[in-house]
């Protein structure tokens, strides 16, 4: 591949929309430049054959073949933007206050233009897309993820490292809970909140967005006005991580006496672990007879249910051998018990599916900018 030298990589501010890129050829990134945003896209990686000794590795083929846009994530792009020069159309009192409030001139603090984008596009499928001819983006969420994640709602917003996700969270709790807190009945809003992360140093870093919590992100960041923190002081924020949702033993006992009492073998064990219905009430025992509680899943790539390969370049997980195998069969029982965990949760607090795609938000971070 060929190197490019790019003597100064940012060519965009972080305040506003994009508005340049360095464009691609077959040989790689130049130092050519593009005056628009770069389209949502990826490249398709080839797998190089595995040497002896090695590990199997993906190469990086630049090639025009090998590039696939997005096309619902730029459509959806281009929906928002075109909401967004309307000064935003059809959304509540609320949401405007917010959206006003974030991109006021006298912050202190500016956010960035993708966080802004990332709380206009829940905005807009949830309050607007419907009302302004555009339903069937919402009917191809809801394919996608009756495809990949059948009973669940998601939908994902993809960041770069380092571009303030968290902050992101803040924002669509606020969003949601002050809608909530105005209009109780309105059911495309929730103001209960479990927040799930893979691990316990993200969870204790995401104290922040607990609204009582002293360094949290709403007043430190200044992401809710100082007179609406008592409302969202009303809402319920739990975090924890998706290890809370593995079925924990109710009663102290070995193996063997166990088996005696179970009576018929150790695979009828199910009187001394939880049910499912059991763990969802321990994990959400603080939301009470709640329901329509929002999932924010952190790190959401982690989350997944398995599938086999689709393509013949992609990576089959059953050619893989030793460690790299021991890896593998490690993040997916993680990711299923993860998502068997949302599944027994939206079980367990389901009502009927409000007509917007806020079930759950999750999060992921990516390493390089170019979203």
């Amino acid at each position: 591949m060929r190197e490019a030298v790019i003597e100064n990589p940012v060519i965009n501010s972080a305040f506003v929309e994009p508005m340049k890129h360095f464009k691609f050829d077959d040989d790689g990134i130049t130092s050519d430049i593009a005056d628009a945003r770069r389209p949502s896209a990826y490249f398709i990686p080839v797998a190089q054959p595995k040497k002896k000794g090695k590990q199997l590795e993906l190469g990086t083929e630049w090639t025009d073949d090998r590039l696939r846009e997005n096309d619902y994530i730029n459509e959806v792009r281009a929906a928002v933007g075109d909401w967004r020069s309307r000064d935003y159309p059809g959304i509540t009192r609320t949401s405007r206050h917010l959206l006003e409030y974030w991109q006021r001139a006298d912050r202190d603090r500016r956010l960035f233009f993708c966080q802004l984008e990332a709380a206009e596009t829940a905005i807009y499928l949830t309050e607007c897309a419907p009302k302004l001819g555009k339903a069937y983006l919402l009917n191809r969420l809801e394919e996608a993820n009756e495809a990949a994640n059948p009973g669940l709602d998601r939908l994902a917003f993809k960041m770069a490292t380092g571009s303030g996700k968290t902050v992101v969270m803040a924002m669509l709790i606020a969003w949601h809970a002050l809608n909530k807190i105005e209009n109780p009945q309105d059911a495309r809003f929730s103001d209960s909140f479990l927040i799930v992360t893979p691990g316990i140093t993200i969870r204790d870093r995401l104290r922040v967005l607990l609204p009582n919590d002293s360094g949290n992100y709403y007043r430190q960041l200044d992401v809710v006005p100082a007179e609406l923190m008592e409302r969202l002081n009303r809402a319920q924020v739990v975090i924890t991580n998706f290890h809370a949702f593995l079925l924990r033993e109710k009663v102290s006992a070995g193996k063997l006496t166990k088996r005696i009492l179970a009576g018929r073998g150790a695979s009828e064990q199910s009187a001394f672990t939880e049910t499912s219905d059991e763990m969802v009430r321990r994990v959400c025992r603080e939301f009470g007879n709640k329901r329509g509680i929002v999932v924010v899943n952190d790190e959401a790539h982690h989350c997944y249910r398995s599938k086999p390969a689709e393509r013949d370049d992609e990576v089959d997980e059953a050619d893989l051998k030793g460690e790299d195998k021991r890896e593998a069969e490690k993040r997916d029982e993680e990711a299923r018990v993860w998502i068997s965990g949302l599944e027994a949760v939206k079980k367990k607090t389901f009502r009927r599916r409000p007509s917007s795609c806020a079930g759950q938000a999750t999060l992921r971070a990516r390493s390089s900018p170019g979203a």
